[in-house]
Order: structure tokens, then C-alpha cells, then sequence
């Protein structure tokens, strides 16, 4: 094995070395080898797997219109304050170190470490003696997390892939590292096409694999499944947007909705139970994240101080509510005094996970791309289907006996419903809002509200080239191949 030079390989190699040292041996002083199945499953389970990730992604909230500023009003939380500005404010040189930024919140970093971690698993499995079946349902899970990690990256730093002006050709993706043997070449951008290529090539891979070798998955919602899977392809079509990804942004959806679990009803999560507590919820199908003590507190913070933290739920977010009879009002938010945080993310719930893939997403998912071909095509029976997907979600979401369906006959109109239905439903997880802010070509306006209390006003223009957020400096110094983004 040739020694690692690229940053983000150099210090993993040593962590895994030393936390793997019980079922990993070394042959020579390059190389390390697994020797059986249940060695590399643990190493899947604790390097490939995201439970020991932070909240790399949160900080992408700032940057919507999911959220709002009310100001330093409290000396407890000038670190929020100080840390959530340069992302709110919507700064081109929010990664630079010149504004204060968490380290925690460097996703390049840490999802290319997630990635090394699947490498090990994929390049190992040969090498390696046992059951194939076995083999393969490891495979396939490693396979299905590179693409999940593939998916952050490309949603936080390259441009929607069918974005206005974007050339998938041309538009920069991030560098694809496949493989644990990276040579002594510093990895380049590839193509926008090519990064989506390969994403797309092991979701596929991994959904037929995990449904083959089901019966050696662990079955549980800790590990990825092919409803997952499914999922994953579903979000990954949809955001890719051409016609032939609507059709199969439809399939994927289907067979998720067809095999996965019942959405759950909210009225049966009482105290306050998150959407994620799998002791009640039904529809959730892989979740990850600890939560021992509100782990996005770098950001959000949900205390007792009568004062409004500096960053909280936005009022025009909670308006798209029926506060009445919509449970998802009073299920996915909570009030300290006079404003609203997320009860979603980050909120301890009784097993510890807060995120992951839930089943309403392939709802949503449907719907969407249905509306969308209903819109092209003007065939009636889209239309009808997607107001099932939509209806047989959100009767699930209001309180017994006062739900009633919808029924829009207008395309566009009910395409537009679809993106309402889509932000009410997936508010606040897994930088759903932002991707649909660049996809959609979507303007935001910030009202901040400075340490001294004065007002003002940032604009985040509609196609902007900050849809691509600026890779961190510390990837940039380490690289010399790096393209960063425009700005």
C-alpha cells in the first residue's frame, strides 16, 4: 500500500490503527489487513458508519429561510452569536478563518473521513475469506454510505445539478476518492456529470445488493436497508431533474412506499416524542446521530434563559403551520418563552438517534416529480397521484377527524403546494431546505441583528454563485489541485 498523502487520509490512517487495533493486523509498516468478515463488519460499524460524526451540516440552516436572527440579548450566547454570523450574513469568506467558525462543522473534512472508512470495506472484502452473501450485504452498506457522503458534499459545494446556467460537463464536483490506496497524486475536481455518475452507480449497485443479500443485514433501523436505499435514489433522481430522472425518481419512491413501513401518526407521539423516537414512530427507516446533550448547541441552543437566543425558528416558517390541527406545529418545534426551536435535530429522544431517512420523504419525493411530469405532460392520472402521495401524508400529520384533502387541478399550482408540503414536513433535517433553495433557484433575505442590536439587511441572490459554498481553507491549503469556488 502506498502512504497516504492527501490531508484527510494522513490522520484517519493513524485513527484507524490505533482504534481498530483489535481486529486489525499489520503485515508491514505500510499496510494493515482485516483477516475475517467480522473484522471488517466492525470496522464498518464504527468508521463507515456516521454515528461518531457531529453536526457538520446544521450550520446549513443559517443559510436558509427556515431560520432567524433576534440578536445578542443574553451574554450566555455571544459564542452562538459569534459562530452562526458569518453563515447567516451569507459572507464568501465564512471558511476562511477569518470569521469565527467551528471546527465541527467542517463537513469536507469529515465526510471524506466517512468515506475512507467505506474505501476499507470495499478494497478489503476480497482479500478476505467467509460467506459471499455476507460479503456482499457489507459491500452494499459501504457502498450506499460513499453515496450518502457523496450527496452532502455535492449538496454543500458544487451548484444544483440542473440549475439555471449550470452545465453538469463543466460545473465543478468534488474529488471522488475510491479507493484506500490513493496515490501520490493530489486529487482534482472531476465533473459535476462525473461525480453524479458515480453517485448514482453505487446507489444502484447497493440497492440491488442489500435487497439480494437482505437476510444478512442486521434488520434493525441502525443500518441501511433497500428501503433506504430506495430513498436515497428517489432524492438522488429528483434533484437531478432531467425527464428520465422524474420517471425514475417515481420508481425508486414506489418501491420504497410499497416494501417500507406505515408513516407514522403524529397523534400517537405524546410528551413531546420526536419524530425520530423509534420506540413510537413507524415510518423510520435508518437513522443515525447522538444526542446526549442538544448536540447542535454550536448554533441553536434550547435553554431556560427567559431571553431569545440569537438564532431560532423563523416566524414565516411557523406560519405555513394550521396551528389548530396540524400536529407537526407543536411535534417538530417547541417555545422557550418568546421563540421557537427545532424538535427535530438535535432533540434528545429515548434512543439517542435524531436523523436520518424517513419514509415521508419518499412520499414527498413522489409527489413532487409527478407534479412535475403532470406539468409537462398534462396527464391527468400524475396528477391524481400525486394528490394521493400528498393527502395520504399530511392526514397523518393533523389531528383525528379534522383533515381535508386536498384537490388542485392546476399544475403549477399544485406543484407549488408540493414544495410547501415538502419544506413543512422535512424543516430543519439533513439540509433539505438549502439544496431546495438552489435547485429551485430560490432568493433568501436575512434580517440580522448585530451584537449592539442594529438591523440589517443580506441578500443571498437567486442562482448565486454561493449556492457552491466555499471549501474550507484548511482543505484548500492542503491541496494545491483544489479549485474553490467562485464567489
Amino acid at each position: 500500500m502506498k502512504k497516504y498523502i492527501s490531508y484527510f487520509w494522513i490522520g484517519l490512517l493513524s485513527f484507524l490503527s490505533v482504534s481498530c487495533h483489535d481486529f486489525f493486523k499489520e503485515s508491514s509498516q505500510d499496510e494493515i489487513i482485516p483477516s475475517t468478515v467480522e473484522d471488517l463488519r466492525a470496522v464498518l460499524y464504527s468508521e463507515a458508519y456516521p454515528y461518531t460524526l457531529g453536526t457538520y451540516d446544521t450550520y446549513l440552516l443559517l443559510l436558509t429561510d427556515e431560520i432567524q436572527c433576534n440578536g445578542l440579548q443574553n451574554d450566555n450566547y455571544i459564542t452562538q452569536h459569534e459562530n452562526g454570523t458569518p453563515v447567516f450574513t451569507f459572507n464568501p469568506e465564512m471558511f476562511d478563518g477569518v470569521e469565527p467558525f467551528p471546527d465541527e462543522a467542517n463537513g469536507w473534512k469529515a465526510y471524506y473521513e466517512q468515506i475512507m472508512g467505506c474505501n476499507v470495506i470495499i478494497d478489503q472484502l476480497p482479500e478476505i475469506n467467509g460467506n459471499e452473501q455476507e460479503k456482499k450485504a457489507l459491500e452494499a452498506q459501504a457502498l450506499l454510505l460513499r453515496s450518502f457522503y457523496y450527496m452532502k458534499l455535492a449538496m454543500i459545494y458544487c451548484l444544483p445539478y440542473s440549475g439555471e446556467g449550470v452545465d453538469p460537463e463543466t460545473a465543478l464536483g468534488v474529488p471522488l476518492i475510491l479507493t484506500m490506496e490513493v496515490t501520490d497524486e493530489y486529487p482534482k475536481r472531476p465533473s459535476l456529470k462525473v461525480l453524479y455518475d458515480q453517485i448514482e452507480k453505487d446507489l444502484l449497485s447497493a440497492a440491488t445488493m442489500l435487497k439480494e443479500n437482505e437476510e444478512y443485514l442486521p434488520g434493525n433501523v441502525y443500518r441501511v436497508n433497500p428501503e433506504a436505499a430506495y430513498i436515497l435514489l428517489s432524492r438522488f433522481y429528483l434533484y437531478k431533474g432531467d425527464d428520465v430522472s422524474l420517471d425514475e425518481a417515481i420508481k425508486y419512491a414506489g418501491l420504497a412506499i410499497e416494501e417500507g413501513p406505515l408513516l407514522t401518526v403524529l397523534s400517537i407521539l405524546k410528551d413531546g416524542k420526536s419524530i425520530y423516537d423509534t420506540d413510537l414512530s413507524t415510518e423510520v427507516v435508518w437513522t443515525y446521530g447522538m444526542t446526549p446533550a442538544f448536540k447542535h448547541t454550536t448554533y441553536f441552543v434550547s435553554s431556560h434563559f427567559s431571553q431569545a437566543t440569537p438564532w431560532s425558528v423563523s416566524n414565516s416558517l411557523l406560519m405555513m403551520y394550521d396551528a389548530d390541527n396540524d400536529l407537526r406545529y407543536t411535534t417538530y418545534f417547541q417555545t422557550w418563552g418568546s421563540v421557537y426551536d427545532g424538535k427535530k435535530v438535535g432533540y434528545n429522544t429515548s434512543n439517542g438517534s435524531d436523523r436520518g431517512i424517513r419514509m415521508a420523504e419518499a412520499y414527498l419525493n413522489r409527489a413532487e416529480a409527478l407534479a412535475r411530469r403532470f406539468v409537462k405532460s398534462g396527464n391527468d392520472a400524475d396528477r391524481v397521484a400525486a394528490l394521493k402521495d400528498l393527502n395520504d401524508l399530511r392526514e397523518t400529520r393533523y389531528a383525528t377527524g379534522t383533515y381535508v384533502e386536498e384537490n388542485i387541478s392546476d399544475g403549477n399550482a399544485l406543484l407549488a403546494f408540493c414544495l410547501e408540503e415538502r419544506q413543512r414536513e422535512l424543516c430543519l433535517e439533513e439540509g433539505f431546505r438549502w439544496y431546495d433553495i438552489k435547485r429551485l433557484g430560490l432568493s433568501v433575505t436575512h434580517k440580522y441583528i448585530d451584537s449592539e442590536g442594529v438591523e440589517h439587511e443580506y441578500v443571498l441572490e437567486s442562482n448565486s454563485p454561493l449556492y457552491a459554498l466555499p471549501i474550507p481553507k484548511d482543505a484548500m491549503d492542503r491541496n494545491y489541485q483544489l479549485v474553490q469556488n467562485p464567489r
